[in-house]
């Protein structure tokens, strides 16, 4: 059962797909503070509470303080109350209650679960205004289902997708793109996809192309995909100030831009210097932008990922010019404790500068709002231009991934989780991050295989690879001067043969799941707790389980050749080295110590469960989903429900 209540005038977001008229009165289960701006929940002493999509610490959301305000923020530590989504939706699970809440507006939202008052959860808003819906249901997954309903099916990719992918910023030219492909092939790596970040672009233009890095991109794109290898660009949120850029010069002469509130084009700067921001909250600006797409569809491509779109402002040139002045004033001063760290906090303001989102307007739904206000449906409408675009451009699926998001952007495209750090810690991280992003309908998700920032260690990369594996986007991507992370270039190539090739072998279960989870409205990464109801299972936030049939245990600890499992029933282990070469053991119900060398995978299968394996091969399109062999526990191969289509044709 869904309810909706109204606080104020809310502004309108488009995620919620179904109609349903708001009631009279306030939320039940709250307290509404109108003055105060907040509603209130009391919390029961082991109630838990999951959700809010992207963001840090664990499953359980309770004990710390969440901000919805899209941040172009990198380090992702645990202190940290703000990424780079906005996902309002939470869960609520204790012995009297199971409930989901979704708070519906595009401004800033403090969501403090037990952080101020440990038994207290408070929502606060900058403007009382949002929409709230109360789902009630039989069971977690019973609301997670009537929510995910309520704001519309998630992004279907095309099956080549699936496949692993490598990533780096940046090649440079077209022959280190070609150098990295036959890294793999030498290796005998199966890959499917190489990633062209900024430096494939004239000077960081949206929809152009180097020439002398990249001649003839057709020809380039072409060759790359006969040898089953699809190029995957990058499209920023900024464009580029430059006469005679063709796509500045339509945005100028059109209107298409962000202003400020003189009426002027907000100018702000990102990878290129000065841009100027589409205002994607325009009807025809969205349309606009999306159309722009099919300048590299045309040349072949096939798929893309926004970036910097909370958006990321490296300036404003309003912003610069103060600080400029204001540095004047500390020339010549003995710059004691005070006056150091004032000086530093002053320059550090020029980027992602508070005030500067405060700057500009768009022109939304017949209304001037300011960008604050709206802040957090920024990147959706970037990534809903080009979703919007390839339904009229194309009757094919085309890979779209975003980095900033909010809920209904989920129809449009998937989600990768940021600019990362090789830490454990992060590994850990994206473990928990998958069953919140699954609850909001973000399923094409993944994180930065190996880490992002910061040099890598070849038994980091492995372990991440052994949980990469099971995420739908499964990519290896690491920044400019960081140690080069291909799986080519590491000592142990075979063990990253085999797993990769496990990837493979697993695609028809994957994909499978996949889009059961999609067209049926359910999760595909599930917290334990959501399955089985005893005590353990709610606490356990480093095993998940994967479709109908698998639970993971994954190992994210430096140097650990083994860790603790808990197993709320019997399951059969499955420890791979290989699609090939792998132990079974049935583990009955209770605590185990698994051991599993770097190059082992532990997998269960649950009771009932059944596991298809491929043969893997060199590409994904070449997996052949009739030649399988099974694994079952207590179950036959006929009682698996195996999902097959032509991969490619829209849905």
């Amino acid at each position: 059962m869904i309810r909706k209540y109204r606080i104020g005038n809310p502004i309108p977001t488009d995620a919620v797909v179904e109609e349903i008229i708001a009631l009279e009165g306030e939320p039940p289960f709250f307290d509404c503070d109108s003055e105060g701006k907040k509603l209130s929940l009391k919390l029961e002493k082991k109630e838990r509470v999951y959700g809010l999509g992207e963001t840090v610490r664990g499953i359980n959301k309770r004990g710390w303080c969440y901000i919805s305000n899209n941040s172009d923020d990198p380090y992702h530590l645990e202190e940290k109350r703000s990424l780079y989504a906005s996902q309002n939706f939470l869960l609520f699970d204790s012995d009297k209650r199971k409930l989901g809440v979704f708070v519906d507006t595009p401004g800033i939202v403090t969501f403090d679960i037990g952080y101020t008052d440990i038994d207290e959860m408070t929502i606060s808003f900058e403007d009382f205004d949002a929409d709230i819906y109360i789902i009630e249901g039989d069971s977690l997954l019973d609301i997670v289902k009537q929510f995910r309903q309520m704001i519309g099916r998630s992004y279907i990719p095309p099956r080549w997708a699936f496949g692993f992918g490598q990533s780096r910023w940046s090649y440079l030219t077209a022959d280190e793109v070609r150098s990295v492909a036959d890294g793999y092939d030498r290796a005998g790596i199966p890959l499917d996809m190489i990633y062209l970040d900024i430096d494939y672009m004239e000077k960081y233009k949206d929809f152009t192309v180097d020439e002398k890095a990249f001649p003839n991109f057709p020809e380039f794109v072409k060759e790359m995909k006969e040898r089953g290898i699809r190029l995957v660009p990058i499209i920023d949120a900024g464009v580029k100030i430059e006469e005679g850029y063709d796509i500045y010069e339509e945005g100028v002469k059109n209107d298409y831009f962000c202003k400020k509130e003189n009426g002027e084009n907000l100018v702000a700067a990102v990878w290129p210097g000065k841009v100027h921001f589409p205002d994607f909250l325009n009807e025809k600006a969205r349309e606009w932008f999306g159309s722009k797409y099919k300048i590299l569809l045309d040349q072949g491509i096939e798929g893309f990922w926004n970036d910097m779109n909370e958006p990321a402002i490296f300036y404003t040139e309003d912003h610069l010019n103060e600080v400029f002045e204001q540095i004047e004033d500390y020339k010549g001063k003995n710059l004691d404790i005070r006056l150091f760290f004032a000086f530093k906090e002053l320059v550090g303001s020029i980027d992602n500068n508070e005030a500067d989102y405060r700057r500009f307007y768009h022109e939304y739904k017949g209304r001037r709002i300011r960008h604050d206000k709206v802040h957090n449906i920024f990147g959706y409408n970037m990534t809903r231009a080009a979703g919007e675009a390839f339904e009229k451009l194309t009757d094919k699926r085309v890979l779209m991934f975003s980095r900033s998001s909010y809920a209904g952007m989920h129809r449009y495209g998937g989600v990768w989780c940021g600019d990362n750090r090789s830490w454990w810690s992060h590994l850990l991280l994206n473990i928990q991050q998958m069953p919140a992003l699954s609850m909001c309908g973000l399923l094409y998700s993944g994180a930065d295989i190996g880490g992002f920032s910061a040099d890598t260690t070849e038994d980091l990369v492995m372990r991440w690879t052994e949980f990469g594996i099971f995420t739908p986007l499964f990519r290896n991507h690491s920044a400019e001067k960081t140690r080069n992370q291909e799986l080519y270039r590491f000592k142990n190539t075979e063990d990253f043969k085999n797993i990769v090739e496990l990837r493979y072998a697993l695609l028809p279960y994957l994909y499978s799941e996949f889009m059961k989870a999609a067209l049926n409205f359910e999760m595909l990464f599930k917290p334990l707790s959501f399955e089985y109801e005893d005590e353990r299972c709610a606490e356990i936030e480093d095993q998940l389980l994967l479709g109908e049939s698998l639970m993971l245990a994954p190992i994210y600890r430096q140097n650990a050749t083994g860790r603790n499992v808990y197993l709320p029933e019997d399951m059969k282990l499955i420890r791979f080295r290989s699609y090939k070469d792998y132990d079974e053991e049935i583990l009955p119900a209770g605590d185990h110590y698994v051991r599993a060398e770097l190059n082992e995978i532990p997998v269960f299968v649950r009771r009932g469960g059944v596991l298809p394996i491929a043969t893997p091969k060199k590409r994904s399109t070449e997996v052949d989903e009739k030649d399988l062999k099974f694994i079952c526990y207590e179950a036959q191969p006929g009682d698996y429900d195996l999902y097959t289509d032509d991969g490619v044709t829209r849905i």
